[in-house]
């Protein structure tokens, strides 16, 4: 799933070609994907884009005042061409959700985007309204990592008195906007901190090192994305990982083995050596197993 550093790069890759284009035509492929219909995708023809912002994991693009609004989830795709398919597109089974082109006098051919998505879990959603505050996923996130005003004091105050693990308080999006499965496996490694060790329970140097670990995590994560064409991004994010999606792979901190717990529909990977003092956590679906 894209996590923050890969949609502010999008963000960032949308706004350098798409802002000052006129909406030519959106199409949508699978109606499955909107989750509003006033106003409709149709109303956005014939309005300029005039900027596009990152909302946690959402993508917004403000066109005219109406915003077209996205999350991707885990098996959606943006999808750049300089030169769109300009037939109209067929709603089936294909992986193609939604097709916004772009109209440019000075280019040859029909520029935009499209959303797909592959799999048969089909999460990707799709919004355009009036304020980005009316996607209720927008509007129940919690601060963002990236914020001008989020410091350590700010994380500092979401752990207090918290009794969630660490990494589920990491991923919960409204306590913390952007940061998913992978990224929160980067940063407690870097941390050196169990994936269940309780929020509230952190000492003082144990959260200067969780917040030194996101800044630094994030930052070179985004630093990586930027600048990078859409379709480079998922392969960029899988090779600055340490850890996560790492089983069974040496640590390149330590040298130990990197573990996975696994859950019904996701896992976690961390380093003994590095986060749990040497102790292999159980993995609950194998001990299940093996009962």
């Amino acid at each position: 799933m894209p996590e923050l550093p890969e949609v502010e790069a999008l963000a960032e890759f949308l706004r350098s070609r798409a802002v000052g284009r006129v909406v030519a035509r959106v199409d949508v492929g699978s109606i499955s994907v909107l989750k509003t219909y006033d106003p409709p995708p149709t109303s956005l023809a014939g309005l300029t884009v005039t900027n596009v912002a990152r909302h946690g994991k959402f993508l917004d693009i403000d066109v005219d005042g109406l915003h077209l609004v996205f999350h991707l989830a885990r098996a959606g795709w943006l999808r750049w061409s300089d030169n769109l398919p300009t037939t109209p597109v067929r709603p089936g089974k294909s992986p193609l959700a939604l097709r916004v082109l772009l109209d440019d006098p000075d280019v040859e051919g029909r520029p935009g985007f499209d959303l797909t998505e592959q799999g048969t879990q089909k999460r990707l959603a799709v919004y355009v309204v009036r304020d980005p505050q009316d996607v209720p996923g927008i509007a129940s996130l919690g601060p963002d990592p990236f914020a001008e005003d989020f410091d350590r004091a700010t994380l500092a105050g979401i752990l207090t008195g918290s009794r969630q693990q660490i990494k589920g308080l990491l991923r919960d999006q409204s306590i913390l906007a952007g940061v998913g499965n992978a990224y929160s496996d980067e940063v407690l490694h870097a941390a050196r901190l169990s994936p269940f060790a309780i929020a509230g329970s952190l000492d003082e140097a144990a959260v200067d090192r969780l917040y030194a670990a996101m800044h630094d995590i994030l930052t070179a994560a985004v630093t990586t994305a930027r600048g990078k064409p859409a379709k480079e991004l998922k392969d960029a994010k899988r090779a600055g990982m340490r850890v996560h999606g790492r089983t069974g792979q040496r640590c390149e901190t330590c040298g130990d083995t990197v573990r996975e717990v696994s859950f019904a529909d996701s896992s976690l990977q961390y380093c003994p050596t590095c986060q749990t003092g040497g102790k292999v956590l159980a993995d609950r679906r194998l001990s299940k197993l093996l009962r």
